[in-house]
């Protein structure tokens, strides 16, 4: 039993006011909250490469603004700095070394001809990858990945890069296969990492390198985009671009041996880059992401494609994210995501001025049919920002914010607000699969497992649809309660033996998996505690149970049982249990475990507020393909929600205490 004292109301309070006015301190002058997502040493060494090979290649750079070769040396110098101690480099500077991050920034003081600039720093990368590699059950590439010899002459070889052999005593074709055993028969983030290594020098000269590189079939964007999701892509959904430029670059620099794909490929070679022009956002950045822009931009300076619009805008997206000190994020901003999560944690009497977030929030609806992936008008995205895409978890923490704002005094524009929701309720009904789940962009995508349903993000729209749902017309009304069965039953069918949820976009670097069932089971036990029910009451007593289980002896939680305590995951657990006891669960066998778990969580919390530890961030976020990244609002957002819900929760215990 934890020697945590459950904290005194006046603590409790005090804590929570201290918290909820820092939050409302974080806001932009327009209103909301743009937040600041980690420096990513994955997304530097992207960029670093992009611009490099982008150079040597004779790109075009943008006259006015930063220069590239400047921007090249402060990566890498930043790269260097952020080095970890055992030689590789994890995804932010808060992250264990993983292959993946290693291996491109290894590969990016290649592409920038840097090995013998930063001497100190490759050869110990080389024997963190070697030390990996060996460690790793080889996965040979399928046989497609080889070219038969005299076949495949590139459309345009390759200037010599001026940089040393590599010293790395590791086999390209075991890296290789490590690398591909990383993500399995995801190709949406092994095939850019392998693609980098060639373009870079790092997996040899000419076409035995492009060996060691799976083919995307890129031509198959030449299609209507409804046959996507029936070909069932090598990548997932959002990942077309790389599908389009990486593929070319392979193309180009090691053709298939079979003349008709060859021929197929050489004749829509244009038409798929009309379709990269089309999809690409206004500023250049695909999905906002460092990473997807880069690998795109790199593969098409490398293909003969240097001077194309893509390849322009790309490069001038790169230069103008990134950081002052050198770096780059992962993503610009998370901004509509940030606003929502913190409107749905404050308390009312707390929230800000309620009509300039209203009129932000319903300014990033999406009310045509987006380019990209087809949604249907209605949806949100994760930002404010054009390489935006409408998603599921954004549109269902959208109606939430203005389901709460709508109880506010919101003037004339409630009707407004009523229309927006329809659409977005409207927007969600679509995307739901047919096993009852809610995927992250797109109804049907379901070949790779982020295309999938998920439990946390199909619990959020329950929450988004219960919250409008006596507010909808009759025939939406009958709709929403249908989804929400059919939603309600993949939950139950997803549900571990042991009680929990894994989520999708969010894992944790000290689970043996990489998964955070934390975070799943704390956001779907918030939504069943939100829907009470026959349906739900079981499911929730289980879920309850294995968070009270999970709880470490200091009150804390993390990403699994004994896992080390974040804040992130102590006050997502702490709210969801707490709400569970605000709903009036009636299992008392647990009510009284769940009641001290709550105590014990929020003392550990209040004292973080108190020593000022709680806005230290955690890499808990979970980007495609094992991408980590923090927010710096994650750790503020989840705690003033999770004291909010302990103050409620609590009341009855700390009034009888005090």
């Amino acid at each position: 039993m934890s020697s945590a004292v459950p904290p005194d109301a006046g603590r409790l309070r005090a804590a929570l006011t201290q918290a909820a006015a820092a939050l409302s301190a974080a806001r932009a002058p327009a209103g909301h909250w743009p937040g600041e997502l980690s420096r990513s040493a994955l997304s530097t060494a992207t960029a670093v490469t992009a611009l490099a090979l982008a150079r040597r290649h004779g790109a075009q750079f943008p006259a006015a603004g930063s220069d590239p070769a400047a921007a090249i040396h402060a990566g890498l110098h930043w790269l260097a700095q952020n080095q970890n101690a055992d030689g590789g480099w994890g995804d932010t500077t808060s992250s264990l070394s993983n292959l993946s991050t290693t291996t491109l920034g290894w590969a990016a003081f290649g592409a920038g001809a840097a090995d013998e600039i930063f001497a100190g720093t490759v050869p110990k990368a080389e024997r963190w990858i070697e030390r990996e590699v060996g460690r790793v059950t080889p996965c040979a590439p399928p046989a497609e990945c080889e070219p038969a010899a005299g076949q495949g002459q590139p459309v345009r070889p390759d200037p010599p890069l001026r940089t040393p052999h590599s010293a790395l005593r590791v086999p390209h074709a075991s890296l290789a296969a490590a690398i591909i055993a990383r993500y399995g028969r995801d190709r949406t983030f092994s095939v850019p990492i392998l693609t980098m290594c060639a373009l870079a020098g790092r997996l040899g000269a000419g076409r035995a390198a492009w060996r060691q590189v799976i083919p995307l079939p890129f031509e198959l964007a030449a299609l209507p985009h409804q046959f996507f999701a029936v070909l069932r892509l090598p990548v997932v959904s959002y990942a077309l671009p790389a599908l389009i430029a990486i593929g070319l670059a392979r193309h180009v620099h090691a053709p298939s041996r079979h003349p008709f794909a060859r021929l197929i490929r050489q004749a829509v070679r244009k038409k798929t880059l009309r379709v990269l022009t089309k999809i690409q956002p206004s500023n250049g950045g695909f999905l906002e992401a460092t990473p997807l822009t880069s690998f795109v931009t790199m593969s098409l300076a490398a293909s003969g494609e240097a001077d194309h619009p893509v390849t322009r805008r790309g490069l001038e997206f790169l230069l103008q994210s990134q950081r002052a000190d050198g770096s780059w994020p992962i993503d610009t901003n998370l901004s509509t995501w940030c606003t929502t999560l913190a409107m749905d944690a404050l308390p009312q009497a707390a929230a800000p001025n309620s009509s300039a977030i209203r009129d932000w929030l319903l300014a990033q609806q999406h009310m045509a049919e987006h380019p990209y992936t087809h949604a249907a008008p209605g949806g949100w995205a994760w930002t404010d920002l054009p390489g935006g895409v409408p998603d599921a978890d954004d549109t269902s923490g959208a109606l939430l914010a203005l389901a709460r704002m709508r109880s506010a005094e919101c003037g004339v524009r409630n009707e407004e607000v009523s229309v927006a929701a329809v659409a977005g309720v409207r927007w969600l009904l679509g995307v739901q699969n047919r096993d009852g789940g809610v995927p992250t962009f797109c109804r049907g995508w379901g070949a790779l497992p982020f295309d999938r349903s998920s439990a946390d993000i199909t619990a959020h729209a329950i929450r988004a649809w219960a919250a409008w749902r006596e507010e909808l017309p009759r025939g939406l009304q009958t709709r929403v309660a249908r989804a929400a069965g059919r939603a309600l039953k993949f939950l139950g069918r997803t549900q571990r033996d042991d009680g929990s949820w894994t989520p999708l976009w969010f894992g944790n670097q000290f689970e043996p998996r990489e998964e955070n069932p934390t975070y799943g089971t704390a956001r779907v036990l918030r939504a069943l505690a939100d829907i009470r029910g026959p349906d739900s009451d079981s499911a929730a007593a289980r879920a309850a149970g294995w968070l009270v289980a999970a709880q470490n002896e200091d009150g804390g939680w993390g990403g699994c049982p004994r896992g080390p305590a974040s804040v992130e995951e102590t006050a997502l657990a702490v709210e969801a249990l707490a709400w569970l006891l605000v709903s009036g669960a009636n299992q008392e066998i647990l009510r009284a475990p769940v009641r001290d778990a709550v105590a014990r969580g929020a003392a550990w919390l209040v004292a973080r507020v108190e020593s000022g530890g709680w806005t230290q961030p955690a890499p808990i976020g979970f980007y495609f393909a094992k991408l980590w990244y923090h927010e710096r609002l994650y750790p503020m957002i989840f705690t003033v929600g999770a004291l909010r819900a302990a103050e409620q929760a609590l009341a009855g215990r700390v009034n009888e205490a005090g």
